[in-house]
């Protein structure tokens, strides 16, 4: 595993909202350059009722498509403008000029693309950003956690301060993307200067045989055992688990377990996140109906409420939690250097 570097003093736990804000899509089909209507964003608002209960400022990391629409751009404004939410960037290449690539599974990760060309479609992303939102955003997070080996130097270069791309204990192989079977959930250094943070998705393992699950899991996900519906089994017995700290597809009760399970192995800093277009019916395999939408944002409420209430947790925006972190890798240093 790589190592976690610094991390926040032991102190209360801090908690941070990242949603990855884009067109809506069918994710059972091909990827479409055609794709770029964004009527969910106006749902956003249902979410943001639950965030300001708790004092949450989420970031709303934004693709093309979204950051062009003059409707989106207005809402999503609003919540910055009143110190309600933050706007990063969120690179769906196959929506964002120049159109230089083929659209397939491959190109879609935006760290497969040839340098100068992830680089010049981030450019764009973060001109118009800044353009209609009038802020230069800072928080990145590549569309389908697809970064590369030329990423951290491309974002440094754009003045990002902070990636969230990394899901720890996951692979995306099977169509040409990143592999972070070895990542931790801890915040580090992304790039060789130390500029950008990484910030980690929340992902980890829960029950009996939770730290072998970076050993276990790869061979579980193969073919055979999925036939065999090992993984689910194991997870039913409440053996072996890998749970997202997501809405989508876990509930409050699952959040719990995995902070809690994250907390015993030392972390402090935890990266809540969904997709925009689940808070509208229909868009994703998350939320189909009315009251599914309803039980997503219950899911939300209940987590929040046992974090800052019952665990006496934090919110804390990616910006804020690399001030802190940058504090402690300095403070770090001095005392080695001593």
């Amino acid at each position: 595993m790589s190592q976690p570097g610094p991390d926040l003093p032991d102190e209360a736990p801090l908690l941070t909202v990242i949603i990855d804000t884009e067109e809506e899509f069918d994710w059972s089909r091909p990827l479409s350059r055609a794709n770029r209507g964004v009527s969910s964003i106006a749902g956003q608002a249902r979410a943001q009722a639950i965030f300001a209960r708790y004092g949450i400022v989420p970031t709303y990391v934004v693709d093309h498509p979204v950051a062009t629409d003059p409707q989106a751009v207005a809402i999503l404004k609003a919540f910055q403008d009143e110190g309600a939410a933050l706007i990063g960037a969120h690179l769906h290449p196959w929506v964002t000029p120049p159109d230089d690539e083929d659209v397939t599974p491959h190109n879609s990760y935006p760290g497969n693309l040839p340098p100068a060309l992830e680089e010049a479609k981030l450019r764009t992303l973060t001109a118009v950003i800044e353009e209609n939102f009038g802020r230069r955003p800072r928080v990145y997070k590549a569309g389908r956690y697809g970064i590369g080996p030329n990423t951290p130097a491309i974002l440094a270069r754009l003045g990002y301060l902070v990636d969230t791309s990394v899901v720890p204990f996951t692979e995306f192989r099977a169509d040409g993307g990143p592999d972070f079977r070895h990542e931790q959930p801890f915040p580090r250094a992304f790039d060789t200067a130390g500029q950008v943070m990484e910030l980690p998705l929340s992902v980890g393992f829960c029950g009996l045989l939770r730290h072998c699950g970076p050993m276990l899991y790869g061979p579980l996900t193969r073919p055979l055992p999925m036939r065999l519906r090992l993984p689910g089994v194991l997870a039913r017995a409440r053996l072996l688990e890998r749970i997202r700290l997501s809405p989508e597809g876990a509930d409050a009760g699952d959040h719990i377990r995995l902070t809690r399970a994250l907390r015993r192995d030392g972390v402090r800093v935890f990266s809540y996140t969904y997709h925009s277009p689940s808070l509208v019916p229909g868009h994703t395999p998350y939320v189909r109906s009315a009251r599914e939408l309803t039980a997503f944002l219950d899911r939300m409420d209940r987590y929040f409420d046992w974090f800052f209430g019952t665990l006496g947790g934090r919110a804390a925006t990616p910006l804020e939690i690399r001030e802190r972190w940058e504090r402690e890798r300095h403070r770090a240093e001095g005392k080695r250097l001593t």
